[in-house]
């Protein structure tokens, strides 16, 4: 099973923004490594920083 994804593939996960995942991991020092994103270590982090990634709007046509 495969670890290490997209920020995009983690955005929509999430339900967020591939820029808040991408400020995310700058902000906590996760590493993104060609790309790509631990997930594991991404989810760790949250989990002990209590941090959750604001929803972002879909806008409707």
């Amino acid at each position: 099973m495969a670890n290490h994804f997209t920020p995009e593939e983690l955005a929509n996960e999430l339900g967020t923004g591939t820029g808040d995942v991408i400020q995310l991991c700058v902000r906590e020092g996760i590493p993104i490594y060609k790309g790509k994103i631990d997930r594991s270590l991404l989810t760790a982090v949250m989990k002990a920083k209590g941090i959750q990634l604001p929803k972002t709007a879909v806008a409707s046509v």
